[in-house]
């Protein structure tokens, strides 16, 4: 850890592919792309870590074949840090599609309904082929709303799968394994659950089960609590989160890894998120509006383009439209990080916040 400032941190994590510095945000490349754009585009908007799944992985290509390729970073010509998340969320997004015992997750293809077993070692294993940085342990994603006995009994299997999870992966140095803190929006379990996790000692610990239809409110709460729990000398992962306020709010919380399908999602259907809030540019509104997306970004998109251009692209289903507008979106996630970790070394935060609250809250 380099500078406090309140929870906030500055930090950085060393892996084989390079220094990740922290907060950071991880654009999300599921099936081995960050969708409509291209490594070189990633690298030129300052990415240092991408995203990939490890279920997806293993159905498409197959996390053999990416082995045989020498890995992901060859695999998809990408020589930064990689962290692939284990599937668990999938164990919540496909509850249609699976099965959950002590043993593991018996989950039936959404591609061909053929049927796969995930345990803690299987996990373990794929993603040891796949050879990510950062490698996620395999846990149940419970839902929201969902009872406390059942996030009780849910936070305990997740513990047994993570005990079984380090066990699988002794004497592998060329990737840190870390552990995934449930426990719903309950303070007692994710404490229980933190010290626990805590005692067994891992690299990075992760912040699961929020952002699953909860309120903000106890998301916030949570992480602020986890922040005063989790070890001051790690690295904490507040999975899938989110708006440019969430980032904000959540590292005053001390959370310092994020990543999110929003921001390209929503620009490849025509959101992008600015300094001055969200704009839908399909709007018909902007059909004469001859200004950047932001005046106040330098992307490539917003240095060489208009509004009422981009408009155009998306009325006439142009994939330009798409790559332009997902383009800056990553630009933005990532300057804004960076204006983050200026603000934690000038201990201005609370000024960027407030600056994004009146921008967003329009």
């Amino acid at each position: 850890m380099i500078k406090e400032s309140g929870q906030a941190r500055i930090g950085r994590i060393i892996t084989p592919h390079g220094v990740i510095n922290t907060p950071i945000f991880m654009p999300v490349g599921t099936s081995a792309t960050v969708k409509t754009l291209s490594p070189l585009e990633l690298k030129e908007s300052q990415a240092e870590i991408i995203l990939g799944n490890t279920y997806h992985l293993y159905l498409r290509p197959g996390h053999k074949l990416i082995e045989k390729a020498g890995g992901l970073h060859n695999f998809m010509g990408w020589d930064r840090p990689i962290l692939t998340d284990s599937g668990g969320f999938q164990v919540m997004s496909l509850s249609g599609l699976r099965k959950i015992t002590k043993e593991g997750v018996r989950f039936q293809s959404h591609l061909d309904g053929s049927y796969h077993m995930f345990t803690p070692e299987r996990v373990i294993e794929i993603q040891k082929s796949i050879g990510a940085d950062i490698i996620m342990a395999f846990d149940e994603c419970p839902p929201y709303p969902a009872t406390k006995t059942y996030i009780a009994e849910s936070m305990e299997l997740t513990l047994d799968w993570l005990k079984r999870c380090q066990i699988a992966n002794e004497g592998n140095e060329a990737q840190s394994l870390f552990a995934i803190v449930q426990g719903g929006i309950f303070d007692d379990l994710r404490i229980e659950c933190a010290e626990k996790m805590i005692e067994m000692d891992f690299p990075g610990y992760a912040i699961g089960g929020l952002a699953v239809g909860e309120p903000k409110e106890d998301m916030f709460r949570i992480t602020d609590l986890m922040g005063r729990v989790l070890p001051k000398n790690k690295p904490r992962y507040l999975m899938g989160v989110g708006t440019p306020l969430d980032l904000l709010l959540n590292i005053a919380n001390g959370v310092d890894m994020f990543d999110c399908v929003m921001p390209t999602r929503n620009a490849r259907k025509g959101t992008v998120f600015t300094s001055n809030g969200k704009l839908v540019v399909k709007a018909a509104k902007y059909k004469e509006d001859f200004q950047p997306l932001d005046a106040n970004c330098d992307c490539y998109t917003c240095r060489y383009f208009t509004r009422a251009y981009l408009r155009h692209l998306f009325n006439v289903n142009e994939i330009l439209g798409m790559r332009l507008a997902s383009l800056h979106s990553i630009h933005f996630y990532i300057n804004l990080i960076q204006q983050v970790r200026t603000a934690i070394m000038t201990d201005s935060l609370n000024e960027l916040i407030d600056k994004f609250k009146e921008a967003y809250e329009q």
